[in-house]
């Protein structure tokens, strides 16, 4: 690209809030400096109470490359990290990137270029998961096919359009500015809540399988029962902020958790044949294992029926029991502004 044209590109900052992710995060950032994007770009990273190296591993990464900075996050959680981050920047164009997501070649240019043609508020594309270990391939698996997730574009593919919600993100500042950033009450679904937002006040979030970043399941059974049970919850705490926001979709793993759970219980304490419940869905998740496995290795492949109960049952227990004390209506109570501070939502 000639100089001329680059000089013509919007400036760019990339945010990521970072929160134990040393695994990640050296990885995470090389795949953000080394886009092709010709414009100015900026990379501010919101460090979390983090009790690993990751603040270290970001010190080194501001030092080598002065496009990168780092930023405060006491709490820890995402969305204040988020917002820090937005504070800390300064450029019309904003790119959300988790400490363990890796941009894939072309993302920034391409998302850029879609921002302008479609007019869109935000745009994004599909959370392609890639494990590392067998546990990790088989939540992956789980995590990109519709028996696992549904049939979220983000997460399955599809074709290009408008959506409810796209994987993390690309923003024009102003419409951050506009809505108050981020609600910080959402420690999860935060980007969901603050894409309803931008639905409901008229613009437009752009889906497209063009843009991927490529994601790192959790590495535990445990850890990927409360990253869904978290899911579940904070999914509810979205429907009791915007009524209607509810879809079939979101009801599935409530209604699952709750046939597995009353057939086990009914089972044993009434009569056998109630157990014909709980061994249908074994079966429903069995035979999708073999169909959505294809591929994997063998061990990948038996972990898969695993990986499947745990992401449904901990996300339906989750929303089941989210209490309706998680969170206020709070809306950017520390987001950004045009003077890189948003303005409070009126």
């Amino acid at each position: 690209m000639n100089t001329k044209a680059a000089e013509e590109l919007p400036a760019v900052s990339v945010i990521m809030p970072v929160l134990n992710e040393e695994r990640h995060l050296r990885t995470a950032v090389r795949h953000i400096l080394e886009q092709d994007y010709a414009g100015p770009m900026e990379v501010v990273i919101a460090l979390g109470p983090s009790s690993d190296r990751t603040a270290q591993i970001a010190a080194e990464l501001a030092a080598e490359d002065p496009r990168v900075r780092t930023v405060a996050n006491p709490t820890g959680r995402t969305p204040a990290g988020l917002n820090a981050a937005i504070r800390g920047s300064s450029h019309p164009i904003v790119v959300r990137v988790d400490g363990h997501g890796l941009l894939t070649p072309g993302y920034i240019t391409t998302a850029v270029r879609l921002l302008g043609e479609m007019e869109a508020a935000n745009v994004g594309g599909i959370m392609h998961a890639e494990g590392e270990t067998e546990w990790e391939n088989a939540v992956a698996a789980a995590m990109t096919s519709k028996i696992g997730v549904g049939n979220a574009a983000f997460h399955t593919g599809g074709l290009a359009g408008p959506a409810d919600t796209v994987y993390l993100g690309v923003f024009r500042r102003e419409v951050l500015e506009k809505l108050g950033g981020y609600n910080e009450e959402f420690v999860r679904a935060q980007d969901w809540e603050l894409n309803y937002r931008i639905r409901q006040d008229g613009g437009l979030v752009w889906f497209t399988p063009q843009l991927r970043v490529t994601y790192r399941p959790r590495p535990s059974v445990r850890a990927l029962a409360k990253q869904y049970k978290d899911y579940g919850r904070w999914r509810r705490v979205v429907t009791r902020y915007h009524r209607g926001s509810v879809n079939l979709r979101y009801l599935a793993p409530p209604a699952a958790f709750l046939a597995v759970t009353l057939g086990l219980l009914l089972g044993v304490a009434v009569h056998p044949a109630f157990l014909a419940v709980p061994g249908a869905y074994l079966a429903g998740i069995g035979g999708g294992a073999l169909v959505e496995g294809r591929g994997l290795s063998f061990r990948a492949k038996a972990l898969l029926p695993v990986a499947f109960a745990t992401m449904h049952l901990s996300w339906g227990f989750g929303f089941l029991t989210s209490p309706r004390s998680l969170a206020r209506r709070v809306i950017g109570s520390r987001a950004p502004s045009p003077a890189n501070v948003v303005t409070e939502v009126r």
